[in-house]
């Protein structure tokens, strides 16, 4: 199952990659998709590509499960925590921008301001004739990488099992078959680089340059504690945020519902509306990606004597990276400006199609026309 998951892991890496950095070069190339939310989904993709560069990579090294030192099993295990929760805060402020502009559609908030210069999705706004500063995205993306980095770099302060974690030395894979490995060292008081050393019996791990006790099996259940996984990240961390994002949603929902009962709904409002279930749907694939695999963790901290099946807890995982490449093509499928867009790049940047350069360009669908936006302004 140990090289499957390997072979997986990097198809499925490979793909993200190439997804989320074709997002982001779209919007980059595409003046009249660069609105607020298309602002927020490319530092979603960006979260996403960190999963296929590196979490990934590390996913698969502990999966391994190596003899490698406290410290450098402790920075593989945090990052994907960091990647992860930087999604769920940015799918936080996604589902808090949607509900503004549907809910508040012409009153003053302190930090928006008028902008005639945006385009039809950007302006999808004639009942919501404001928009919301780019200096003020960008603290608030700035926030949610800060808040998630103190998330997911929280063991580093101590919150970890490092009393622990020489106990499962014995049970690495380089003890059990003695085969050589490349194990990080890191004293104590740590030198200017990592060193790499390559041990070929366990019985020179005595003679390394560091103590033997901070060397152990590398996973995340060495590094953290189940109450960790279970308590502080899925409940706190996860669920609370996604409870949020639902009242959100069914608030929007329920706007909109009052709107139709009263037929008031506007031709913006109906888009507004299309882009709420895009990203509820967002949301319910996160929620559908990851919940397995925190199931795993629940079980685990409920009945320790239970039985582990590790091709089970890869699959888990393997679900859970899933996400990361589920997300552009979400809304590459909901939103047909950004999804055309898409194609057009990949197609003529990419392939170089020659035919694509008359087929995909400057359209009503991707350019609106002024007077659309004189009328919606």
């Amino acid at each position: 199952m140990d090289f499957g998951f390997v072979v997986l892991e990097s198809i499925l890496a490979m793909a993200i990659i190439t997804i989320n950095l074709l997002v982001c070069v779209t919007i980059y190339l595409h003046k009249e998709l660069r609105c607020i939310t298309n602002y927020l989904i490319v530092s979603l993709a960006v979260a996403d590509f960190g999963v296929g560069a590196l979490a990934i990579p590390f996913s698969m090294v502990l999966s391994m499960e190596y003899t490698l030192y406290f410290y450098t099993c402790l920075f593989l295990t945090c990052f994907p925590l960091v990647t992860t929760q930087f999604s769920i805060l940015l799918l936080l402020v996604i589902a808090i921008h949607t509900h503004l502009k549907i809910k508040l559609p012409n009153r003053q908030v302190m930090f928006l301001d008028r902008n005639p210069e945006y385009t039809n999705e950007c302006l999808s706004l004639g009942s919501y004739p404001l928009r919301v500063k780019k200096r003020w995205v960008m603290f608030i993306v700035a926030f949610c990488w800060l808040l998630s980095l103190l998330i997911g770099l929280s063991p580093m302060m101590g919150w970890n099992r490092f009393q622990q974690y020489g106990e499962t030395r014995n049970k690495s894979k380089v003890i059990n078959f003695q085969r050589a490995v490349f194990v990080f060292v890191i004293r104590d008081k740590p030198p200017r680089d990592l060193l790499s050393q390559a041990y070929q019996d366990p019985e020179i791990l005595s003679y390394s340059h560091g103590p033997v006790e901070h060397l152990g099996r590398c996973s995340f259940t060495s590094i953290f504690s189940p109450e960790f996984l279970v308590y502080f990240i899925f409940l706190i961390c996860t669920l609370l945020p996604l409870a949020a994002m639902l009242g959100i949603y069914g608030d929007i929902f329920r706007v909109v519902h009052d709107h139709f009962r009263s037929q008031t709904l506007w031709p913006t409002k109906r888009k507004e509306m299309q882009m709420a279930c895009t990203l509820l749907l967002l949301v319910g694939v996160f929620f559908i990606c990851w919940m397995p695999l925190h199931m795993i963790y629940c079980i685990q901290l409920l009945c320790p004597s239970c039985e582990q099946y590790e091709s089970l807890e890869h699959l888990a995982v393997l679900l859970s990276h899933l996400n990361s490449l589920a997300n552009p093509l979400v809304y590459a499928l909901r939103k047909k400006n950004l999804g055309l867009a898409l194609r057009s790049v990949f197609l003529y940047r990419v392939l170089h199609w020659p035919s694509m350069k008359t087929c995909c360009g400057p359209s009503p669908k991707i350019h609106p026309q002024p007077e659309v936006i004189k009328h919606r302004s």
